[in-house]
């Protein structure tokens, strides 16, 4: 380990992330580091930690073979130190990091994640990330405080249960997980609540898996927004989304899906060497 181990904190939509920047590969962090860094009162305060990585390092052979259309790779953990598949808010501040840092062009770039490699492109101030085919699965139901919520199961490369209700979003209390089907979803599950606000927009609050209740999740809106259509009588459409951290864009085609939306870059320095160090 490098005597110095320095982080970037961003967010998209106030879903935030510390990058850890790992160019040789030679970093593995443990859950225990993860959760640490993550802790909003004894480390840096994230939703999830990025570690950054070309993709060709990585000890993944399944992740080594996307190396041929991606160099970097998207290495991330939630807050708990679990592993997860996609992050779509975490892509795109992801990208903006690489792009800051000199290491990729500020137009286009393929990103490598477990859930397969991720197209990126810059378009202004925000950036737009091809989340692919949403699968849409059965339906099943969250329950929250003892109320049941119809919902549908969607996979955007990760495991989503998106419930459209006329229930006033404020009421909800997520700060218990939603009760869930767990033969459907064995490893967890994200959950979205999502309010149609007319034809072209729809508000929504998601509780992550080891995570807890975001003020946004990119792959939440996508499966949102397919949810929110689906209950609509539609396959396909523009919707924007209204979350607690600000406002995204879902593009839902008939092959693929694109989330639009900012990626803003905090503040950058160095981990406190003992601090790190007592990690182990």
């Amino acid at each position: 380990m490098a005597d110095q181990t320095a982080f970037t904190k961003g967010h998209g939509t106030e879903n935030d992330f510390v990058l850890v920047p790992d160019l040789e590969g030679s970093l593995e962090l443990t859950p225990a580091q993860v959760q640490r860094i993550a802790d909003r009162h004894a480390g840096l305060g994230a939703d999830g930690v990025i570690r950054v990585v070309r993709t060709a390092l990585s000890t993944d052979e399944t992740v080594r073979a996307q190396s041929r259309e991606a160099e970097w790779f998207m290495d991330y953990r939630n807050a708990d130190g679990g592993v997860a598949e996609m992050c779509g808010n975490g892509v795109r501040v992801y990208a903006r990091w690489l792009a800051e840092a000199g290491w990729v062009e500020r137009e286009a770039l393929q990103v490598g994640t477990r859930a397969g490699v991720r197209g990126v492109r810059f378009v202004g101030d925000e950036v737009a990330v091809d989340m692919g085919p949403a699968r849409v699965g059965p339906a099943s139901r969250a329950v929250v405080a003892g109320r049941e919520f119809a919902g549908v199961a969607v996979d955007v490369g990760n495991p989503h249960l998106a419930c459209v209700t006329d229930a006033p979003l404020a009421d909800l209390d997520l700060a218990v997980a939603p009760e869930h089907d767990t033969a459907l979803f064995p490893r967890g599950v994200n959950v979205e609540f999502v309010s149609p606000l007319g034809p072209a927009g729809v508000a929504m609050r998601v509780h992550e898996r080891g995570v807890g209740e975001t003020r946004s999740c990119g792959t939440g809106t996508v499966a949102a927004v397919v949810a929110a259509l689906r209950a609509a009588g539609a396959t396909t459409g523009d919707v924007d989304v209204r979350t607690p951290g600000g406002h995204l864009r879902v593009t839902v085609g008939d092959d693929t899906t694109v989330l639009h939306g900012p990626a803003v870059l905090v503040a950058s320095g160095e981990l406190d060497r003992d601090w790190w160090s007592a990690l182990g």
